[in-house]
């Protein structure tokens, strides 16, 4: 007989009458412009797409689309909206009608209001975090075969956003309802079995939305795709040799969820980065959900050092509706309280 979380990571995801295709960028507002877009730029080595009087707009070596990442200088860090791209225009009228329907706050944002950006949605969800959708956007020529002009890893593309979320079930519902699927999950084990993490997709890679427990709504961190474990390393080597060894968190190392090999780097105001790759295909209709025990401790960590406390207790604060950070709460469940080796 299969558990409640069992029955829930199975879920078939539901059909909607939008398409939303994949996570598409962050903005993230920073105390210190010139710092951050130091880091961004110089140290890990993206590509600046525009600048404005208070903002910085980034993209990978690859991408094709404006920018992925946006630096705002404000008086506190948060992260200010989580960005996905929709299939058509008339995606965007059919989730603020479903939106609507949920009595969430919702804002249409002008074409414009980003450089190179059509009209977007913007909608605070039932647990407080800050998405917006989008379809139209300028595009640039993709900068992935010169080779002569690589710095860092170097970076790629946009590949996923992780968030901390205190009721991971609840909020797992939320993103089937929106036409997302697992791929994979952690779990306790016994017949009271909770989910601790779920890596939910569009694409067909393993996750777009990874949701971890912890003390949220927060952005625990967002990703970025390298084309082989080497860049990881090298992007590694490169913060050392420019003695900023003390930014690199956690890893390099490889998960056993998704199978990345990864590492996690801490901006100047602390947002989180991750360097991800090697991850594989989950396009097909009948991919099954694979299920970690959270007393694996091959989990997280396939192969790594250990995890340090704050990569489970630091994440980025939201920006609300209000224009303040978005209250947060503990998690009902915590990895570490299994005593097992997890969070090594």
């Amino acid at each position: 007989m299969s558990t409640t979380a069992e029955q829930l990571a199975n879920t078939a995801p539901a059909a909607t009458p939008f398409d939303i295709m994949r996570a598409a960028f962050v903005e993230l507002q920073v105390t210190d412009l010139a710092a951050s877009e130091h880091f961004y730029a110089e140290l890990l080595g993206m590509i600046v797409s525009a600048r404005t009087g208070d903002a910085v707009y980034l993209r990978g070596w690859e991408e094709r689309q404006h920018h992925s990442l946006i630096l705002r200088q404000a008086p506190v860090p948060t992260a200010a909206r989580l960005g996905f791209r929709v299939g058509s225009e008339h995606d965007l009228d059919r989730l603020d009608e479903h939106f609507a329907g949920m009595h969430l706050t919702a804002r249409w944002l002008p074409a414009g209001s980003d450089p190179g950006v059509g009209r977007s949605l913007r909608v605070w969800d039932p647990f407080g975090y800050p998405l917006e959708f989008f379809h139209a956007i300028e595009q640039c020529e993709t900068q992935h075969q010169r080779f002569d002009l690589h710095r860092g890893a170097p970076i790629l593309r946009f590949d996923h956003l992780n968030l901390h979320a205190p009721r991971v079930e609840e909020t797992f519902r939320f993103w089937l309802e929106l036409g997302f699927r697992c791929s994979e999950y952690i779990s306790t084990d016994g017949d009271d079995e909770r989910i601790t993490g779920a890596w939910l997709l569009r694409k067909p890679t393993v996750h777009d939305v990874a949701l971890t427990a912890g003390t949220g709504p927060r952005l625990h961190h967002f990703a970025y795709w390298i084309a082989e474990p080497a860049g990881v390393l090298r992007a590694c080597d490169q913060l050392a040799g420019g003695y900023h060894s003390e930014v690199i968190e956690r890893g390099p190392g490889r998960h056993g969820v998704s199978n990345a090999f990864f590492v996690y780097l801490r901006d100047p105001d602390g947002h989180r980065i991750e360097l991800y790759s090697c991850d594989y295909y989950t396009g097909d209709p009948d991919h099954k959900p694979l299920r970690w025990s959270v007393n694996d401790p091959r989990c997280r960590s396939f192969w790594g050092a250990r995890a340090p406390d704050s990569w489970y207790d630091e994440s980025s604060r939201l920006l609300g509706p209000d224009g303040a950070p978005v209250a947060t709460e503990p998690a009902n469940v915590d990895e570490r309280d299994q005593h097992t080796e997890v969070f090594a």
